[in-house]
C-alpha cells in the first residue's frame, strides 16, 4: 500500500506526453460502437468532461478541415472534443474522435504548432495504428500461454511474456514516429509551417522540464521505459528531420494572430469546479475550504487529489476526500488498515480550528509518513506527508500545514476565479521581465517564455502579441 501511496504521490511530476487509446479499429463510421461509447466516458472522466468555448472550436473546426483535405484519406471524418483539463495530452479512437486537452490548446502558439498535434492523432487514425497494436497485445499474451504449456515452466512463461511486451513497446514506439512524420507531411501538404511540430515539442519539453525540476528522481529515464511514446528530445529530432524534407524554417503559415485571437481568455489551469492552486495556498470555494502546503513545496491539483513536492525533493504530500461512517472515530480510521505500518502509539485525537481531527505516523522502506484525518462536514480530509529523512523540523511544518486547513469565508469564495489567457499587444516599454512579472502563476518568468515559446534571450518588439495568465 505505501508503495501504491508514493506512485499516487509521484504522479504530480509524471513527463506529459501524447497518447493513443488502444481499442479494436474498425473502419470509420458515423456511429460509435459500445466500446467506443465507453471509451468516450472513461477519457470524459479522467480530463474533466467537456470544455466548451466557440471561439477555440471554431478555429480546430477550421485546420481539421483544412488538414483533413491535405491528408492521405480525405474521406475519413473526425469530430474533435475539447478535454477540460490543463494536461498536455491529445488522443485518438480508430472511428476518427479526436481529443484534445485545453491545456494543449494554452501551450501552443499559432495554429501551425496546434495542427501539428491534430495531424499527429488524425495520423494514428489513418495508419490503423490501433488495429496492429491490439493484435501485438493478443499476440504477447499467446506467447505467455503456450510457454507456460509446453514448458511448464512459469518462470520461462513469464520471461517469454516479458521479451513479447518489450517488442511490443519497441513497436508503439516505432508508431508514435510513424504518425509524427505523416502528421507533418499532412501539415507541410496544407500549407502549414511544417517547424510547428518541432517548436511545439520543445515547448512541451520545457513544460514537463519545469514540473520536475527540483525532484530528484534517481533514474529519470525510468519514465520512458517501456512507454508508448518516445522521449520528447527524440521526437523533436525526427520532426525536425521530417520537416526538412518539405521545405526550409520559415517558409509555412504559422497564422498566429488569428490562433491567439481566439485563446483570449481560455481558461488556464485547473477546472474552476475543482479548486485553485495559488502558490502554496489551495482554495476550494464550492467545497469551501482552505489550506496551505509547507514552506518551498509546489502543489499541483488534480481532479483526484491536490499534491505536492518540495522545491529540491525529499518530501511529498496528498490531500484527497473519503467517505468514513460518522459512528467511527479518526483514530480508528488511521487504524482501520487502509495503510499499512501505523505506529498505533502515534494516533493522537485533537481539532484544527473547530473541526475534528487525527493524525499518526507510519513507515516505510525509503520513507517515512504522517497521517491526518479531518472530518469536515459529512467528508473526511486525508492529509498524506511523505519525507525520505524523517526529522522534528519536517514533523513540525507538516503539522503546521495541516492547522491552516479552514473554512473559506463568503468574501474568500467570492473573491477567487480561474486564471484565463490574457493576450496583450507588446508596448515601447515593455520587457520580458515588467510583462513575466504579472502572470499569476509560480515560477512566472519561466512560466511566460514557455507559455509563449520563447528562450531567455529573446527580445520583444512594439507591437508584438504575447500571453499572459491572470484572472
Amino acid at each position: 500500500m505505501l508503495g501504491v501511496i508514493l506512485g499516487l504521490l509521484a504522479s504530480c511530476t509524471s513527463t506529459p506526453d501524447f497518447r493513443t487509446v488502444s481499442l479494436p479499429n474498425p473502419p470509420a463510421k458515423t456511429d460509435q460502437q459500445p466500446a467506443e461509447l465507453r471509451e468516450h466516458a472513461r477519457i470524459l472522466a479522467s480530463y474533466g468532461g467537456l470544455y466548451e468555448n466557440p471561439k477555440v472550436e471554431v478555429l480546430i473546426n477550421k485546420t481539421v478541415d483544412r488538414l483533413v483535405a491535405a491528408s492521405e484519406r480525405p474521406d475519413l471524418k473526425y469530430q474533435v472534443v475539447i478535454l477540460n483539463s490543463p494536461a498536455i495530452n491529445a488522443f485518438a479512437l480508430p472511428n476518427g474522435q479526436l481529443y484534445i486537452t485545453r491545456g494543449i490548446i494554452a501551450l501552443a502558439n499559432d495554429e501551425s504548432e496546434l495542427a501539428s498535434v491534430l495531424s499527429h492523432e488524425m495520423a494514428h487514425v489513418i495508419a490503423r495504428h490501433a488495429a496492429i497494436r491490439e493484435e501485438q497485445a493478443r499476440q504477447s499474451v499467446t506467447i505467455a500461454a503456450v510457454a507456460q504449456d509446453v514448458l511448464g515452466d512459469p518462470e520461462l512463461g513469464a520471461l517469454a511474456l516479458a521479451k513479447s511486451k518489450l517488442t511490443l513497446a519497441s513497436f508503439s514506439r516505432a508508431q508514435e514516429f510513424e504518425a509524427d512524420g505523416i502528421g507533418v507531411g499532412i501539415a507541410a501538404r496544407a500549407g502549414l509551417d511544417p517547424y510547428g511540430a518541432v517548436r511545439f515539442l520543445n515547448d512541451m519539453q520545457r513544460n514537463a522540464d519545469i514540473r520536475t525540476a527540483g525532484n530528484n528522481d534517481p533514474d529519470p529515464r525510468s519514465r520512458d521505459f517501456l512507454s508508448t511514446h518516445p522521449a520528447t528530445p527524440d521526437r523533436i529530432r525526427n520532426a525536425q528531420a521530417n520537416a526538412r524534407q518539405y521545405t526550409g524554417p520559415g517558409s509555412g503559415k504559422r497564422e498566429r494572430a488569428e490562433y491567439l485571437a481566439a485563446l483570449d481568455g481560455l481558461v488556464y489551469g485547473e477546472d474552476p469546479s475543482e479548486g485553485f492552486v495559488r502558490g502554496r495556498h489551495f482554495l476550494h470555494p464550492k467545497l469551501g475550504f482552505t489550506f496551505t502546503g509547507p514552506p518551498a513545496f509546489s502543489l499541483d491539483n488534480t481532479a483526484q487529489a491536490v499534491l505536492g513536492v518540495k522545491d529540491g525533493g525529499g518530501q511529498a504530500l496528498r490531500l484527497d476526500v473519503v467517505q468514513v461512517p460518522a459512528e467511527q472515530s479518526l483514530a480508528d480510521y488511521l487504524r482501520s488498515g487502509w495503510i499499512e505500518n501505523v505506529d498505533p502509539n502515534s494516533v493522537e485525537q485533537f481539532t484544527i480550528n473547530g473541526f475534528p481531527a487525527a493524525t499518526a505516523a507510519a513507515g516505510g522502506d525509503q520513507w517515512s509518513f504522517r497521517l491526518y484525518a479531518v472530518r469536515f462536514g459529512s467528508d473526511v480530509y486525508r492529509f498524506i506527508f511523505a519525507a525520505k529523512q524523517k526529522s522534528a523540523e519536517a514533523d513540525r511544518a507538516f503539522r503546521d500545514s495541516v492547522n491552516t486547513f479552514r473554512r473559506l469565508t463568503l468574501k474568500e469564495s467570492q473573491s477567487v476565479h480561474p486564471l484565463r489567457i490574457k493576450v496583450v499587444t507588446v508596448r515601447p516599454s515593455d520587457t520580458i521581465d515588467r510583462l513575466a512579472a504579472r502572470m499569476m502563476t509560480d515560477k512566472k518568468k519561466e512560466r511566460f517564455l514557455i507559455v509563449n515559446g520563447l528562450a531567455a534571450g529573446d527580445k520583444l518588439k512594439p507591437g508584438d502579441q504575447v500571453k499572459l495568465v491572470t484572472e
